[in-house]
């Protein structure tokens, strides 16, 4: 029996998103999230990436690497906080590719599955990154499409998988939509700007105004998945609550008569090609 049913991909076609329940058991889940807690706790890279993450090329060049990335707001006149472990806001973007335990579910049989139930004949991987949403801090993320920062020609071949190693609630900042949103286009996209110049990432276009009302809260069980067309209008409030949202979450892409846009950021290199998804 596929984990995904005939019911579940009408509704992702027709609204944009579906949340699964049960890719990953709760053990699994915990083996993430553990694995995170020692990556951040040894990683011979983290006083440096502390130090360089104001740096410009520090975000530019993060695609083929793992980094850590901190909530706004966590310095105080540029000083590291001393609990800096727990103002960390998420890791990216290559745990797919150097870390094995999320490259093992990143290729599970139930995510490989779920592509081919869709009629994704080649897809590829292009990013993945654990959100921490911390509680009591972490951020809220304001409405937004996933082609702006991951654009293709034609549109429609981007899909983020957001799997919840906890209960992601409303009170903890679950993700929240606007059903069929994925039908009306994109009108911002986030572009590299000319070499040599500054920023190295620039807008074009403008982010839509949104009714707030159209939202629709989408609350994940642990262990569950929602899957995230890349032009669905989505968002998520500030986690204000004592627990936190721990997330595990990657993009994949139809490679198969799609291009990927040179001024997207998020650039392939000979280190770390976008590796396919079928391929283990």
């Amino acid at each position: 029996m596929d984990f995904m049913t005939d019911r579940d991909v009408q509704k992702y076609l027709e609204d944009g998103y579906v949340v699964l329940d049960d890719l990953l058991t709760s053990q699994e889940c915990d083996e993430l999230r553990q694995r995170m807690h020692c990556r951040i706790t040894f990683s011979t890279y983290h006083d440096e990436q502390l130090k360089t993450q104001g740096n410009a090329d520090y975000f530019i060049t993060s695609g083929d690497k793992v980094c850590f990335f901190f909530e706004k707001g966590v310095f105080d006149d540029k000083v590291i906080p001393i609990n800096s472990n727990n103002n960390i806001s998420y890791i990216f973007l290559a745990l797919h590719a150097y870390e094995p335990l999320y490259e093992k579910v990143t290729h599970s049989p139930k995510v490989q599955g779920i592509a081919k139930k869709l009629g994704v004949v080649s897809p590829v991987i292009l990013q993945s990154m654990f959100i921490f949403k911390q509680p009591g801090i972490g951020g809220e993320v304001t409405p937004h499409q996933d082609a702006t920062f991951l654009y293709t020609e034609p549109l429609g071949r981007v899909m983020g998988l957001w799997i919840a190693l906890e209960d992601a609630t409303v009170n903890n900042g679950c993700l929240c939509f606007i059903p069929g949103s994925h039908n009306s286009g994109i009108s911002r996209r986030m572009v590299r700007t000319p070499k040599g110049t500054f920023p190295l990432t620039d807008f074009t276009g403008r982010e839509q105004a949104y009714d707030e009302t159209k939202f629709i809260s989408a609350p994940v069980k642990k262990g569950g998945v929602v899957l995230i067309h890349g032009e669905v209008v989505h968002c998520s409030a500030q986690n204000t609550s004592e627990d936190s949202r721990h997330v595990y979450t990657f993009h994949i892409m139809e490679s198969q008569d799609t291009r990927w846009s040179p001024d997207n950021w998020l650039q392939p290199t000979e280190e770390l090609p976008f590796p396919p998804l079928y391929s283990k």
